[in-house]
């Protein structure tokens, strides 16, 4: 048992998890992915980014219905092993952790690039740096902190998305000056709603996966989160329409306002292209500060939900106990410098290996995130099995019809990613999840052996 030294503190309300939800799910996915996926899927990358948040809905009703039947746990593991087993909870755990080390040291680069468009005489490693050291000290003061600095950091990049939203439906419905007004034309007469067949769809499905992946981190906030039972469902319910909404709304405006194959022809980020468009002064520079804003509260989540992995393992006794020192802010102090050193080791690697890392990285994020939320699917439809006559607070409806049609849909998903993602790519993915199997593997052989 933790002793009270020992134990997070249960500071977080419902508007903080719900927060850092937003600030983890958008992030580069939406600013930086959005033309990627776009020049994928043409105008059916709304289908997608659709599918994609019915998927996540019925993930997230999952993991919060076990949340409120498991008040004690902590993370992701804690509600996984009892149900599925010790190695998928163990996989769990380590792919998440992958997950946001690997997103936070693309996220730490293109930060840097966005920085650079101001200071363009600072090499990137110094200011991938300087943005390292922020989110490292943000994380290290109290959780309370923390929280209030990722709330106002997604609530300015969710102003800013509202403030597009409406300009973006202005330009389509509404004539002034030399402005006509757009329509919704530019949907069907490129090609088609459909210009690159299914195939594009599938292959849209990466990114939309990735976009939407860290929403899940509101199952890593459950040991510093006050009445988790009461505020978990509540926070999946607003994030989820919020997310949704913030892709899917700003997508059918950049793809009925712009002809989607000059999408990813022009350097500049589509939000930027609409803000120009309406004829908003200085456009770019508004857009290059929400975008960097938006990219470090991501960053700022992901540290967050990697070191609390962290910390829950050294609890366990499955790595140093070390990792789980609290500082007397309460916040796990070494787990965080570890990750924060694996992003500075990140950094120097993506710097050498060159302009394409985002992608590389992007594409294996996409394969974890659908793993995780198939792990999650799979464990609660195992959970009502195993507890078969436990009432609780909250239960999914319909299930479960809702929970097997996301274990069905994200295997479709990723049978069709497979056959459609660079071979580079799965290959690096699946190198990783087989080192991770290993290590599971060795680790109970070294325990039979001790015993």
């Amino acid at each position: 048992m933790e002793s009270d030294k020992q134990k997070l503190q249960r500071t977080m309300t419902s508007r903080h998890i719900t927060m850092m939800a937003l600030g983890g799910a958008i992030g580069a996915g939406l600013f930086k992915g959005s033309s990627a996926a776009i020049d994928m899927a043409g105008p059916s990358v709304l289908l997608a980014y659709l599918i994609g948040g019915i998927i996540l809905l019925f993930v997230m009703q999952g993991l919060a219905e076990m949340a409120v039947r498991n008040s004690n746990a902590r993370t992701f593991r804690d509600l996984v092993q009892s149900i599925l087993g010790k190695y998928p909870a163990y996989f769990l755990d380590w792919i998440y952790w992958k997950m946001w080390v690997l997103n936070i040291t693309a996220e730490s680069i293109v930060a840097a690039i966005f920085i650079q468009y101001w200071l363009p005489d600072y090499p990137i490693w110094i200011l991938a740096l300087s943005v390292s050291v922020l989110v490292t000290v943000i994380n290290l003061l109290s959780v309370k902190a923390f929280a209030e600095t990722e709330y106002w950091l997604a609530l300015i990049k969710i102003t800013v998305i509202i403030v597009f939203i409406i300009a973006g439906f202005i330009l389509l419905l509404v004539t002034f000056g030399d402005h006509t007004a757009v329509g919704f034309s530019n949907l069907t007469s490129h090609g088609g709603f459909f210009p690159n067949g299914p195939t594009g769809l599938i292959t849209a499905m990466l990114v939309v996966i990735y976009s939407y992946g860290g929403t899940e981190i509101i199952g890593v906030t459950l040991a510093e989160t006050k009445n988790p039972e009461k505020v978990v469902p509540k926070a999946v319910r607003s994030t989820l329409v919020r997310i949704i909404s913030f892709y899917l709304v700003p997508f059918l405006i950049i793809v009925s306002l712009i002809p989607w194959n000059e999408v990813n022809g022009v350097p500049e980020s589509p939000f930027v292209m609409v803000f120009k468009m309406i004829g908003i002064p200085g456009a770019d520079h508004i857009m290059n500060a929400v975008v960097l804003l938006a990219i470090i509260s991501s960053m700022n989540s992901g540290l967050y939900g990697s070191s609390r992995v962290l910390y829950t393992q050294a609890m366990d006794g499955r790595i140093p106990k070390v990792f789980s020192k609290l500082s007397k802010k309460k916040v796990p102090v070494y787990s965080i410098l570890l990750c924060t050193s694996v992003l500075y080791i990140g950094v120097l690697i993506s710097l050498f290996a060159g302009s394409k890392t985002f992608d590389f990285l992007m594409g294996s994020l996409g394969y974890t995130v659908l793993c995780i939320w198939l792990i999650i699917a799979i464990a609660h439809v195992k959970s009502r099995k195993k507890q078969p006559g436990q009432t609780s607070a909250y239960a999914v409806k319909w299930f479960p019809y809702t929970t097997w049609f996301a274990i069905i849909a994200l295997s479709a998903i990723l049978i069709g990613i497979i056959f459609t993602t660079s071979i580079i790519v799965t290959s690096i993915t699946l190198a990783i999840y087989i080192f991770i199997t290993i290590t599971y593997v060795y680790k109970g052989r070294l325990h039979q052996n001790e015993a």
